[in-house]
């Protein structure tokens, strides 16, 4: 199957369902095996995404993916911008083709995907979505990652010399939302006095935009911004500023300049659907809470660096905050609401 050079449309702001816990044994009990599957076959797995590879949120499935060749010994290939139009019969040749599980990001094609779903009902699917699993096949998930974007909120609060942190994101929905509220709620924890500003883009990949709205940020006084999206750490670079990343470890980018930021790991999510497909017991459910931090979903990036520059105090706190969460004593607010600059 060819990858086909596509362009995706914007995401539907669907309203967010409670987040279930699902323990792999509480799962399995309540699960009837709905099709044998040979256990010294390969589980064949495919990915259908809107954005180009390059895309944070996409790239953190597809790397997970890549994880699982090796650790998990499924065989996987993939499809990359595909269009909205054409979501349903990338996911009918992957079904048709004898892929067991199908991945990928529905959130523009929600309709499409399920449509489809429910015509290969043996077949396992599992997409990024803003609304809830379908029976008997669509398993839905999304990056639950504002814990650690609330960590990285507060190291932005005290780092930040001007009082005035920023955020260039994607566009106003609640998954992407909730990110830069948290953000923001962090910094103001760690700095009551701090303002914020943010910038939609209303683009999922456009580097060139994020970067022009992070300089206009920057003239206007913000010296931390959160780089929901790619090209903001570029402007950060240039403009001599500090940035926070998104989506996974982008130091790289410009160690002078990235101190650290949320890090999704999709592997959890793929692990469990890779071992409840090879059991036979696949069934529609929302994996949400396998991005969680508790569950190795989540992370903050390693300070690198930034070990040296970060004041002691700073550390000191992000380590009580991260202990917190991890225990159970803290929760990070779920805002889903559209922030406004101050």
């Amino acid at each position: 199957m060819s990858n086909e050079n596509r362009i995706t449309g914007p995401r539907r702001p669907f309203s967010r369902r409670e987040v279930l816990g699902l323990g792999a044994a509480g799962l399995t009990a309540v699960m009837l095996p709905r099709f044998a599957f040979a256990q010294d076959k390969k589980v064949k797995v495919a990915a259908v995404f809107a954005t180009p590879i390059e895309e944070p949120w996409d790239h953190q499935i597809h790397v997970a993916l890549q994880k699982a060749e090796k650790e998990l010994g499924i065989e996987y290939k993939w499809s990359e911008k595909v269009q909205t139009a054409d979501f349903g019969r990338v996911m009918r040749e992957y079904a048709q083709g004898g892929y067991d599980l199908v991945m990928g990001d529905a959130f523009a094609a929600e309709r499409e995907s399920r449509r489809t779903a429910k015509q290969f009902p043996k077949t396992a699917f599992l997409f990024g979505s803003g609304a809830g699993p379908a029976e008997p096949n669509f398993g839905v998930f999304d990056n639950w990652i504002h814990e650690p974007a609330y960590l990285s909120g507060m190291i932005a609060g005290k780092m930040s010399k001007s009082g005035v942190v920023g955020a260039v994101a994607a566009m106003g929905i609640p998954e992407v939302n909730r990110l830069v509220n948290a953000f923001f709620a962090g910094a103001k924890e760690a700095n009551k006095d701090v303002k914020k500003k943010v910038t939609f883009i209303g683009s999922f990949f456009d580097p060139p935009k994020a970067k022009e709205a992070a300089i206009a940020q920057i003239d206007a006084g913000v010296d931390v911004i959160y780089a929901e999206r790619f090209g903001v750490i570029e402007a950060a670079a240039e403009k001599k500023v500090y940035a926070i990343s998104n989506m996974s470890d982008q130091s790289s980018l410009a160690p002078d300049t990235v101190i650290t930021g949320p890090v999704w790991d999709m592997y959890p999510t793929v692990e469990q659907a890779v071992k409840l497909v090879k059991a036979g017991v696949y069934t529609a459910q929302d994996y949400g809470d396998f991005s969680r931090m508790a569950k190795g979903g989540s992370s903050l990036a390693p300070f690198h660096k930034f070990e040296d520059i970060l004041p002691a105090d700073v550390k000191e706190m992000v380590e009580k905050k991260k202990a917190e969460i991890l225990e159970g004593n803290f929760r990070v607010d779920v805002d889903e609401n559209t922030p406004v600059s101050d």
